[in-house]
């Protein structure tokens, strides 16, 4: 398909319909700082070999995760992760059917897709306890705002939305972008112990607050404790949002089990590759209370005029051409495909599998904690039970060239936490998966220690 660049004449055409005279005249509204006073500095162009060439060299340039040849040993984590995906996800959800059409929009939408949201649906529903689910987000960020802005329908109240400092740090600041235009104030906790301290929970709730937020496992990957603060939100007539890891769930309870109104997650662990920190899937379900304020698409099951079982899109709260103005939100992006993964993984593994994927990422997570604070240079930051993640502190505050001898050694070692917390410059986030072996664990802990040598490297 050919692509006609606008003349001159068809500029001023458009320009004068709309009423202006100029180009200049109709950017005004956007602030000298903010606008590009040059050309832009683009390269010459090139063909399409020269081209190809030049993004397989771009591409070269990226360390991928895994244990083979070129590929390093993945320990990073704070929310996007290095998890097993069986060849049956790659294999269903590659179908052109799925593929092709994996923002479908339209109320006709194909029974396929129907039937997949309806199942994905179903699926979260089990995993959280919940009633509802819609049926996906954006990533787990969009989804934690837009519990925030329901729970803010759902009470009337519009003054404060308390969360903690343990909270992922990306999510805090979506939901910051998202109420500064609101006059909602965010409300957070500082958690010098790495969780929610409960007497500073109590002092800041108040009859302005509309929902409290919380992520258990947290970002530093303790485990709070859920079921007080359940309570002490509640007793204050607000809700409670839950950021949960779906593959926690294999052993820890449901958020439905602990008393939160609305659970939210991040869907990248179920079935999609890290894929260099996205995209992600939004995972939102609530309390069948909340089933009209829920945004998103729902998909129901019906029967057809022969009695047929079918699927209807029974709900699409979130539509701006549907909804207009009274719209539950204005998000136009969900990640079909990534529910459809989800599905699949979720349908693959099962109960029983769910438990065993759960378990072998908290008992390696151990194991590699134990094995870290064995050397006298490393302690846990926070005390805490964890899951799969837990901070580790550098006592010699050496965290960014620690960090960087490990990935000359293939070695992804962990996540640093100065850019989101200068408090804690001296420390890292190690996230242990099922796919770390012993063997994985015991090279991450020499290579930290000093005792494993690095390519091209001399030692003594």
């Amino acid at each position: 398909m050919s692509y006609l660049l606008n003349n001159r004449q068809d500029q001023q055409a458009m320009l004068e319909a709309i009423g202006v005279q100029s180009l200049a005249e109709l950017l005004a509204c956007v602030p000298a700082a903010l606008r590009l006073h040059r050309p832009l500095e683009l390269p010459a162009a090139m063909s399409e070999l020269e081209l190809t060439q030049h993004l397989e060299t771009l591409a070269a340039r990226n360390t991928s995760a895994g244990q083979s040849a070129g590929q390093a040993l993945c320990f990073l984590g704070g929310g996007n992760y290095d998890h097993f995906i069986p060849a049956v996800v790659d294999s269903l959800a590659e179908r052109g059917e799925f593929y092709t059409s994996y923002t479908p929009y339209q109320p006709e939408v194909s029974q396929g897709n129907l039937q997949v949201m309806f199942e994905y649906q179903t699926l979260i529903c089990q995993l959280t306890g919940m009633d509802v689910s819609n049926a996906s987000l954006y990533d787990g960020g969009s989804a934690t705002i837009e519990a925030a802005l329901l729970c803010m329908s759902a009470t009337r109240r519009t003054g404060k939305v308390v969360t903690a400092a343990c909270v992922h740090p990306e999510y805090r600041q979506v939901m910051q972008t998202y109420l500064a235009n609101l006059n909602t104030q965010l409300v957070t906790l500082a958690v010098p112990d790495g969780r929610v301290a409960l007497p500073s929970l109590a002092a800041a709730l108040d009859d302005q607050v509309a929902c409290v937020v919380l992520q258990h496992p947290n970002f530093f990957g303790c485990l709070e404790e859920v079921s007080a603060v359940s309570d002490m939100v509640h007793a204050a007539g607000a809700l409670l949002v839950l950021v949960f890891d779906p593959l926690s769930l294999g052993i820890l309870k449901r958020p439905a089990e602990l008393g939160a109104d609305v659970a939210v997650a991040e869907g990248q662990v179920l079935g999609s590759p890290m894929q260099c920190g996205g995209s992600g899937l939004g995972i939102l379900a609530c309390r069948e209370q909340y089933l009209r304020r829920l945004p998103g698409r729902l998909a129901g099951q019906t029967v057809d005029r022969r009695g047929r079982r079918c699927w209807v899109l029974t709900l699409q709260t979130r539509e701006q051409h549907i909804r207009r103005d009274k719209a539950t939100s204005n998000i136009c992006t969900n990640q079909g495909l990534l529910a459809l993964r989800a599905a699949i993984y979720l349908s693959c593994l099962g109960p029983h599998g769910l438990r065993e994927v759960s378990e072998r990422c908290a008992w390696k997570a151990h194991y590699c904690s134990a094995c870290l604070t064995a050397c006298q240079r490393f302690e846990r930051r926070f005390a805490p039970p964890v899951f799969k993640e837990f901070v580790i502190r550098d006592r010699r505050g050496e965290v960014p060239q620690l960090l960087a001898q490990a990935t000359q050694a293939g070695i992804l070692a962990g996540v640093p936490l100065a850019p989101w917390y200068p408090e804690l410059a001296d420390c890292f986030l190690v996230a242990v998966t099922e796919k770390r072996t012993r063997s994985d664990i015991d090279r991450l802990s020499a290579c930290l220690a000093g005792t494993l040598k690095t390519p091209g490297a001399s030692h003594a």
